[in-house]
């Protein structure tokens, strides 16, 4: 995860595929969900001892790139970026670029304790991305560490700062002929409902982010609330099971009466 040099001038590939394969969601990185999922694109850099592949992907929820290093003992580490939050990144990489340009040669004194040179952050949706140019004693380059807000595994790359620029270009040649924008859903959401039931309110929300769309339903109390979350792909059966319910405890109050319930209701009468 370091700049050991100067960076190697390697060979690239570009080449578009067109085969379905299944992989995680583009969601939480390593998520063990299975769907369907197309490779659109590859590309592959060597940057001094390291590869990089930059491989274009979609699946039901959208178009996204997954950014995997394999370090030279064979390590791989990976991340996920939405096109649009690769054009971010592509910006920003220009932004390093000239920073790191202007730095001058390595001067270790002057080196922050946490190494830091200068530092972004990226947010999209859940998703936070922290752009680190970093300095130790092997050299410089920039860490990108991807977080979930609501926990999960952290996950992160290193390029080494001499190959940025080609890690840039490389993310321009992938955007040009892709574009930045996510697909997915493209109709408008319908809006939120609410309904009141002795003291307690429920309301219904429907939003969308980059793992698809779904339903927060809340229920709220004076002093209490609390939340599910409910997947676009599964509301049909979440209806089914409700109406279920729903259809026996009808079939349940419209039994009809007895002798014996004649009989009770005849001498509580009395």
């Amino acid at each position: 995860m370091s700049d050991l040099g100067s960076g190697d001038e390697g060979g690239q590939k570009y080449h578009v595929q067109g085969m379905d394969g299944n992989g995680g969601d583009f969601g939480d990185p390593g998520q063990t969900g299975q769907q369907t999922e197309q490779e659109l694109a590859t590309k592959m850099l060597q940057i001094q001892s390291k590869r990089f592949y930059l491989d274009v992907k979609q699946n039901r929820r959208g178009r996204f790139i997954k950014v995997a290093e394999i370090g030279a003992d064979g390590r791989r580490s990976q991340i996920f970026l939405a096109l649009s939050t690769a054009a971010e990144f592509r910006d920003h990489l220009s932004t390093f670029s000239d920073y790191y340009a202007s730095l001058g040669p390595p001067n270790p004194e002057s080196v922050p304790e946490d190494g830091k040179l200068k530092s972004e952050m990226m947010i999209k949706d859940n998703r936070r991305y922290y752009l680190d140019l970093k300095e130790n004693a092997r050299g410089r380059f920039l860490r990108v560490s991807q977080t979930i807000t609501r926990g999960g595994p952290r996950s992160q790359i290193a390029i080494p700062a001499q190959g940025m620029i080609e890690f840039r270009d490389a993310l321009t040649d992938l955007l040009e002929e892709f574009g930045t924008n996510d697909g997915g859903f493209k109709g408008e959401l319908p809006e939120g409902r609410h309904m009141k039931v002795d003291n307690k309110n429920f309301y219904f929300d429907i939003g969308q982010n980059n793992r698809g769309i779904y339903m927060r339903i809340s229920e709220v109390k004076s002093n209490f609330r609390t939340a599910i979350t409910v997947p676009e792909k599964c509301w049909s059966r979440f209806r089914d099971i409700l109406s279920d319910y729903c259809d026996k405890m009808k079939k349940s109050s419209d039994l009809p009466i007895t002798a014996e319930t004649n009989l009770q209701t005849s001498n509580s009468l009395k």
